[in-house]
């Protein structure tokens, strides 16, 4: 599976890459900002993508201008109640203060709203991760009422809202990449041998239904595109 938008390309983990994780995770500039800071052998790390490579957690490979130079996820997916928690690490450094954090949470978050047409998104954030925080309120999430004094909160976030908030930058995007400011979902081959694709694809046929503004055409290789604004 690959999203692909504003010359970023999120490729879902496949297990030859989870040794160039793993190796970056170890870091030690990494290990600090992550509640599990134990080191992780190759034989952990195996048996940790076995219980996450399926329908409820996406963990994606960030690749921009040729490198591959982070990894994003969208994990714990609740499809009934539209709720999972994000979090995302980059191992090149430079792209820290850049749009390429932002841009990424854009892709993840737009792929909720307009492939899997939900109508809000929930996610829980530590009351103390203030960076998480502030960030997660610039995208437009709100805290629900009744929340204030629990340590892990619920937040809340709507299209309407998500799309305001993040107007400005989209503003930018579609000026500094204008042939690649449609949104590609790519289900490739792989997707369909181990079930992802089977339990995607329809969702998102469901919201073709009321969205024309999605696309869907196959390659000859066999993997289906789904695109959309």
């Amino acid at each position: 599976m690959k999203l692909i938008r504003y010359g970023i390309e999120l490729e879902r983990l496949k297990e030859k890459d989870l040794e160039l994780v793993r190796q970056h995770r170890n870091s030690e500039n990494i290990r600090q900002t992550m509640a599990y800071r134990e080191y992780i052998t190759p034989e952990m790390q195996k048996e940790w993508f076995q219980k996450i490579n399926n329908i409820h957690n996406f963990y994606l490979l960030i690749h921009y201008q040729g490198e591959k130079i982070g990894l994003i996820n969208a994990k714990n997916i609740d499809w009934e109640k539209q709720e999972l928690e994000s979090g995302i690490f980059l191992w090149e450094t430079n792209y820290y203060e850049t749009y390429v954090p932002a841009v990424v949470s854009l892709m993840i978050t737009d792929m909720c709203f307009e492939l899997f047409d939900w109508d809000a998104l929930y996610a829980h954030i530590l009351k103390t991760n203030t960076r998480a925080v502030a960030y997660n309120q610039a995208l437009g999430y709100e805290l629900l009422p009744g929340q204030e004094d629990i340590e892990n909160q619920l937040y809340k976030l709507t299209p309407q809202r998500f799309r305001k908030k993040t107007s400005r930058i989209r503003q930018l995007m579609e000026k500094m990449f204008p042939e690649d400011k449609t949104a590609r979902l790519v289900l490739e081959p792989e997707d369909f041998h181990n079930g992802i694709a089977e339990q995607i694809a329809p969702l998102i046929e469901l919201a073709m239904q009321k969205k024309p503004n999605i696309t869907r055409w196959k390659e000859t290789d066999g993997s289906v595109i789904f695109s959309f604004v």
